[in-house]
């Protein structure tokens, strides 16, 4: 029997409940998030099972009785797509889609129902927008293929009937802020929408084994808008990253049961919709300044992809008190770090200048290696001295101002010759485990000065 109804606070961001309201949520520390909402009758066992679709009784199986003969991914036409997904969409899988509003979510969807409309029968939910402006999109992108149905609607029952009824082979929902669940007294995109909307959709992908791509929103501070719940339910969360203002954009996996979460995709977008990037180092260094100094390029790897980045340093008199700092694709406490490490250790003093930095082309760099990239532009700057262009640098920086070594160095440098790059400074310690230089002078450093001296 379903319990009765409670007024409870629910937090907006991450969903955490409480009998009474507070200006602070215990859970994530958000203010004012605290919104009073009606707790809604827990669903007895029967009915939820015979709202998956599954009246009968599920009993455990033996792991050596599964078969995945059958195994199968639907590849989307684009590679740096299926790279992120790991190889392809997986039947039965629920992908997440999140990013900025206008980074290319729906772009990059409706771009893909060309191709797998050749071999799959595709349903395309839109809460966002009517059928008409779907269709003039679709016109824009050249997507005319007639196994692509389009459902404007927002009740998650309805769609979940309609499924069935259809048996598609692909089914997309955009997005999940906007659907509803008509058992809920809740507004859509609230937290419980959100969750039930997603649990509705999750057992109805599994029950059937349809692959479902779900788009979200963020909020204000860019992380996917509902609850955290949300992100433990699907099976793939990737992010789209990029200024809106600048054309790259940069598909991530944060989350992907089928595959590593450590690819990226690239992709450009253009009038007609995005295209991949297939040699992403080679875009991210067109326009590379020559003869000018704090610009130091640098080596990084994605996954199994080495990537090679443009590190843009500049430090000038500071006009105020404190000087000031700034850093773009790149962490600001790390920067921090590495400034105080050149003074501390390396005795190159900033303390009185503004330091700014910047990762061209939109990339978002974490990695360790970047560091002494980072430092040397930054001392370049400081000298005004350009570093050699035939250059490549990576490496780690430790407290004490040593370099420590990276891993997967040879691809790094296998990445650099290609592109036409002669000499590579790396720290002194991956000097031992090389076996193939690729015709590149390899410089060993100990220490930051040295790599320095060695760049310019």
């Amino acid at each position: 029997m379903a319990g009765k109804s409670k007024v409870v606070y629910q937090c907006t961001e991450c969903g955490y409940e409480t009998p009474k309201w507070t200006g602070k949520c215990p859970e994530c520390g958000a203010w004012n998030s605290m919104t009073e909402t009606v707790s809604e009758p827990v669903v007895s066992s029967r009915n939820a099972a015979i709202r998956s679709g599954g009246g009968a009784l599920v009993r455990s199986t033996p792991i050596n009785e599964i078969s995945t003969e059958d195994e199968h991914r639907y590849h989307t036409g684009l590679s740096e797509l299926d790279r992120v997904l790991g190889g392809g969409i997986v039947k039965g899988s629920l992908v997440l889609i999140s990013g900025d509003p206008g980074i290319g979510k729906s772009t990059l969807l409706l771009q893909i129902c060309e191709y797998l409309g050749q071999t799959l029968k595709i349903l395309y939910v839109s809460g966002e927008e009517s059928a008409r402006q779907i269709k003039l999109r679709a016109t824009r992108l050249g997507v005319q293929n007639p196994n692509l149905k389009i459902l404007t609607q927002t009740d998650v029952q309805y769609i979940t009937e309609e499924i069935r009824e259809e048996k598609p082979d692909l089914v997309m929902i955009d997005s999940i802020q906007t659907m509803n669940h008509t058992d809920l007294s809740s507004s859509p995109g609230s937290v419980t929408q959100v969750r039930e909307c997603t649990n509705t959709m999750m057992r109805c992908a599994k029950s059937m084994d349809i692959p479902i791509i779900i788009v979200g929103h963020v909020n204000k501070d860019g992380a996917i808008a509902g609850p955290k719940v949300l992100e433990h339910i699907v099976d793939a969360v990737l992010y789209f990253e990029g200024d809106r203002q600048m054309t790259y954009r940069i598909l991530r996996a944060v989350k992907n049961r089928y595959g590593s979460t450590n690819e990226i995709g690239v992709f450009d977008m253009g009038e007609n919709g995005l295209q991949q990037v297939e040699n992403p180092s080679q875009a991210m260094l067109s326009g590379r300044p020559k003869d000018v100094s704090g610009t130091c390029v640098t080596a990084v790897m994605e996954g199994s992809r080495p990537i090679l980045a443009e590190i843009q340093g500049l430090a000038t008199t500071s006009g105020y008190g404190t000087p000031r700092r700034m850093s773009t694709g790149f962490d600001y406490n790390r920067m921090a770090l590495i400034l105080a490490v050149l003074e501390k250790r390396a005795g190159y003093y900033f303390s009185n200048l503004d330091a700014y930095l910047n990762v061209v082309g939109g990339l978002r760099l974490e990695e360790p290696s970047v560091d002494l990239a980072v430092a040397i532009a930054l001392i370049s700057s400081l000298k005004d001295k350009p570093i050699r262009e035939d250059t490549v640098v990576f490496g780690e920086i430790g407290l004490a101002g040593e370099l420590r070594s990276v891993n997967r160095a040879e691809l790094r440098i296998a990445e650099a010759a290609r592109l036409g790059f002669t000499r590579c400074i790396l720290p002194y310690h991956n000097l031992k485990n090389l076996s193939n230089t690729q015709g590149i002078e390899v410089i060993g450093a100990k220490n930051i000065r040295e790599a320095y001296e060695a760049a310019t």
